[in-house]
């Protein structure tokens, strides 16, 4: 992934070694290996790591003598990894998505992080603090539509009905279900036309009869952006994290919400049980909150902060306008793990065989 995109998941895992700087074994008589209590491994995604370093590992370590540890992979595979470790994972932090962080939570896999733990905390947007989750966000993704303004306004790019009308059949693209902007997507469908978020049969029926329309499902969103600046595609949903490097380059493309049925997606900040350095753990997420560390990850790594007291880059600003200002109050919502997790093999499933193959 460059900078500033988000980009699915890789399969691969890579280690990455500590940048940060070694410390001097303990004085003490009690025989510890050196600067072991003062070392935490951090399980995060495979890309955008040298940013991350950058904005975050680094400044962490000179702050607090604390080394890490990057511990590299996909979510799948790092909660897998956790799944069978479980308490000898030797994980102190994990950051991942909200789902797969709702998956491990119902396994019970990692330990609540307090505000007497984590006093930043108190710093950071009501949204970013769930009590589905043991762990608070740190960064967030909007769900929105990714268009061609020479083919689009605004207005027309922001309506579901984009995808029902025959006049673009073949122009138009929407996400599987089975990446972020997926759930996202089908649950914006469901509070639109249905009950609310959850109402995926609604959606499902929906989405099949815009189905013809759709020239593809897309499972990667760079196999999207690819279309779109080809010319294939006239729109389609998409996170705004994507929309970062096309606009910047002068691409005829922007971004724009939903007019309705708007949700986000976050990255969390989790303490697996068992972690060998909590205190190590709980310190670095203190950081990882902070607006020192937000800016940063904002400016380097590309990330919407969590913390409404920094100030966006312009790159991003470009994309979202006044919306990171405060999410909620344009309109976004996180959705409840709870209704998610427990549905989400047989909504795949659903969303293969009666939208995608109907």
């Amino acid at each position: 992934m460059s900078t500033l995109h988000r980009h699915r998941r890789s399969l691969s895992i890579a280690l990455a070694a500590t940048t940060a700087l070694s410390l001097a074994a303990c004085g003490s008589d009690g025989g510890e290996e050196a600067g072991s209590s003062d070392t935490i491994v951090v399980s995060t995604f495979p890309f955008g790591v040298e940013e991350f370093t950058e904005a975050v590992v680094d400044p962490f370590t000179e702050a607090t003598g604390i080394t890490v540890e990057l511990d590299t992979g996909s979510n799948a595979d790092r909660l897998s990894r956790l799944k069978l470790e479980g308490e000898d994972s030797g994980i102190d932090v994990m950051l991942i998505s909200d789902t797969y962080a709702g998956i491990a939570d119902e396994e019970e896999l990692f330990q609540e992080v307090t505000a007497e733990d984590v006093p930043a905390l108190g710093d950071i947007a009501d949204f970013a603090i769930d009590e589905a989750y043991s762990g608070p966000a740190y960064s967030y993704q909007l769900n929105g539509v990714l268009y061609n303004t020479d083919e689009l306004t605004a207005e027309e790019a922001a309506s579901w009905e984009l995808y029902a009308d025959p006049a673009h059949s073949g122009r138009v693209a929407l996400p599987d279900i089975a990446v972020t902007a997926g759930q996202l997507t089908v649950s914006g469908v469901a509070a639109t036309y249905g009950s609310g978020p959850y109402d995926v049969d609604t959606a499902f029926t929906t989405m099949a009869q815009w189905a013809p329309n759709v020239l593809q499902f897309y499972s990667s969103t760079t196999e999207f952006t690819n279309l779109l600046t080809q010319g294939e595609v006239i729109g389609g949903v998409a996170l705004n994290g994507f929309a970062t490097d096309l606009i910047a380059a002068g691409e005829p493309i922007a971004w724009t919400p939903p007019a309705e049925g708007r949700f986000m997606a976050t990255n969390r900040a989790m303490v697996p049980v068992g972690a060998p350095n909590e205190d190590g753990a709980h310190q670095f997420i203190d950081y990882l909150l902070s607006v020192e560390a937000q800016q940063s990850s904002a400016e380097l790594v590309g990330d919407l902060p969590v913390n409404l007291a920094v100030e966006l880059p312009e790159e991003l600003t470009a994309v979202v306008g006044d919306v990171a200002a405060d999410p909620t109050g344009a309109g976004y919502a996180t959705l409840d793990p709870i209704e998610i997790v427990p549905n989400r093999t047989e909504w795949v499933e659903r969303f293969a065989r009666e939208v995608v193959g109907g």
